[in-house]
């Protein structure tokens, strides 16, 4: 007899004033003839009711199914058993393929701005090149991505301690790692113009009929993805055979090479990003290191330099690490902190800025030819476990294998681990085995010994050096990047970041279906107190139900907890929604922290 009643309510789900009281009847009249009561939320925030006669393994988008347990809720939301009904497919989103194939870089600029992750520094002075802040959300999300680094690298590991070094050291410690003679870029500058660039950065290629094999020119452009590259020649390409009354005629496939490999004949006719004139000057080295001074004299004596790296000051604190911490060989030391690096031309948002954070481990091993490899192939792993951990795509990623030239002059070997960004591939983070020329370097400058003792050998020797390491900022990037996702739902596309939980700068999203019912909203916020001493959260109580979801998923909220009418009035229990699959879960409110910690903390 409850059917005709359910198209009934159905059909007056518009009316506000009578629908709560419509909606308490039909839930007791429902339990009372014990036939199991399933809840459609619907995009615009309307409900309905519909049957169904048993309890399903697993719940889907705008099907709510009740569990007694969080354990139950977690093992269903965690199947993998999907029901294949017409129902559940025509519920089920369906994913852009293509979405990140098609991400524009300004499309991540504008995203980051518009949701307060990410600022121009110094804004309403119209900014500072190089140099960003981290709004509400960003710095969420930078906090999560540190800590997950200090837990899966020192918390979880037996073998490496923590350290935190000041960012200006003595500046010796410069001249003895090399920095002050060597940590440079090559650089070009436009005669005209004055603008400078990064020699590695501009690529040149020459414009060579096909027909003949008559170079006509030279382009240049700027280094992005191949695309890109080619496009923008092509556009120079066709300008320069039309001054030559060329137009029309094939060339041959662009030869790109950047600045630091022409000679001066080709850099004659090499036009300028900026002049579009052969005006740039042959390349020569910068050094990317920040000067201050320390003191109140401001002469060649008070002279210091805010670190470019981090690796120095685990150096330098090597013995003392070592002589406090009880380590033993293999051990590492790993630190997060702030570097400095004047580029030439910082770019792509903060891939590459002034101003930076890194997360860098240097793991301490015995010396010898063949004993770093094994060290090193573990870290190379490791590193990519970690990177998977926090949500990174593993069809983004890849390798470079550094060889020969590629090497630094001290490195036995480098692998760095790459990600495709909307600019192309680029170096996120690199592993090197750097042998013992840091320790040994310092052991010269300082004067002070800096060698092991090895109690089982009885032999002294210092010890060579395996160096993960990784920019906060760059990771932050590429986790956006790899988070951006675009579906389709009964016909509605739906733009949203699918960050991994443990990093998600919002976990949970508590929204009270109605905020006019003091009932119903008591007990939301009660809840949202609760989970607030726990996790970051957000409250959310106005807009249609449909609306406010969608503003969690565009900033990457895994999960929201919605309380409704039956919380308060019957079950005592609340909808979690998850974000990327949009299926939901009724579970009692007592069970929901126990629910949300299997999910985001994995325990």
């Amino acid at each position: 007899h409850t059917i005709p009643l359910l198209a009934a309510v159905s059909s007056n789900t518009r009316t506000p004033a009578s629908t709560p009281q419509t909606i308490s009847r039909l839930t007791m009249a429902i339990f009372n003839k014990s036939v199991a009561l399933t809840m459609f939320l619907s995009l615009h925030g309307a409900l309905g009711f519909g049957l169904r006669h048993a309890v399903t393994t697993t719940a889907r988008r705008g099907i709510v199914t009740v569990y007694s347990t969080a354990e139950a809720a977690a093992a269903a939301s965690s199947s993998s058993e999907k029901d294949t009904t017409t129902d559940s497919a025509a519920n089920t989103p369906i994913k852009n393929t293509e979405a990140y194939n098609n991400l524009k870089m300004e499309e991540i600029v504008s995203l980051c701005k518009r949701r307060g992750i990410i600022f121009p520094s110094s804004e309403i002075y119209n900014g500072f090149a190089g140099f960003y802040d981290y709004g509400p959300l960003g710095s969420e999300l930078k906090r999560n991505v540190k800590d997950a680094f200090w837990r899966n690298f020192v918390q979880c590991r037996e073998d490496i301690v923590g350290l935190d070094s000041s960012i200006i050291h003595n500046p010796t410690t410069w001249q003895s790692s090399g920095h002050l003679d060597g940590f440079s870029d090559p650089m070009v500058d436009c005669r005209e113009t004055k603008l400078r660039y990064r020699a590695d950065q501009l690529f040149c290629a020459p414009v060579t009929l096909e027909e003949c094999g008559t170079t006509v020119g030279f382009v240049c452009v700027l280094e992005a993805n191949d695309e890109d590259m080619i496009k923008a020649a092509q556009t120079q390409a066709k300008k320069l055979l039309k001054e030559a009354d060329k137009k029309g005629m094939a060339i041959q496939p662009f030869a790109f090479k950047d600045l630091t490999q022409v000679t001066e004949e080709e850099m004659a006719q090499i036009p300028s990003p900026g002049s579009n004139k052969p005006t740039l000057t042959m390349p020569r080295d910068f050094n990317l290191m920040f000067q201050t001074n320390v003191g109140a004299m401001q002469d060649a004596s008070s002279v210091a330099y805010l670190r470019p790296e981090t690796a120095q000051g685990i150096f330098i604190n090597y013995k003392n690490v070592l002589g406090t911490s009880r380590s033993k060989l293999p051990f590492g030391i790993a630190q997060i902190g702030k570097a400095f690096r004047n580029e030439i031309t910082p770019r792509n948002f903060i891939f590459r800025s002034r101003e930076f954070e890194q997360m860098e481990i240097e793991y301490f091993i015995p010396p010898g030819d063949e004993a770093w490899k094994p060290f090193h192939k573990q870290w190379i792993e490791d590193s990519e476990s970690f990177l998977k951990s926090v949500g990174l795509k593993e069809e983004l990623m890849g390798y470079d294998v550094h060889e020969g030239d590629g090497l630094a002059h001290y490195a036995r070997a480098c692998t760095d681990i790459t990600f495709k960004f909307p600019f192309g591939v680029q170096e996120l983070m690199g592993i090197a085995a750097r042998g013992d020329f840091d320790l040994k370097s310092h052991t010269e400058g300082s004067g002070k010994v800096l060698d092991y003792f090895d109690e089982e050998t009885k032999e002294k020797f210092i010890p060579h050096v395996i160096e993960p390491s990784l920019g906060v900022d760059r990771l932050i990037l590429a986790l956006i990047c790899s988070a951006y996702a675009e579906d389709e739902i009964n016909g509605e596309k739906r733009n949203y970041l699918s960050f991994h939980p443990s990093i998600a700068p919002v976990k949970v999203s508590v929204l009270p279906l109605v905020k006019n019912k003091e009932p119903l909203v008591k007990a939301a916020r009660g809840l949202f107190e609760k989970l607030q001493r726990r996790w970051n959260c957000q409250w959310d109580q106005t807009g249609a139900i449909g609306r406010r979801y969608r503003r969690a998923d565009e900033i990457g909220v895994p999960f929201c907890v919605t309380v409704d009418f039956e919380t308060i009035e019957d079950d005592g229990a609340v909808t979690v929604r998850d974000r990327d699959s949009t299926e939901q879960v009724r579970i009692p409110m007592d069970e929901v922290v126990p629910y949300l910690s299997k999910m985001i903390d994995g325990y």
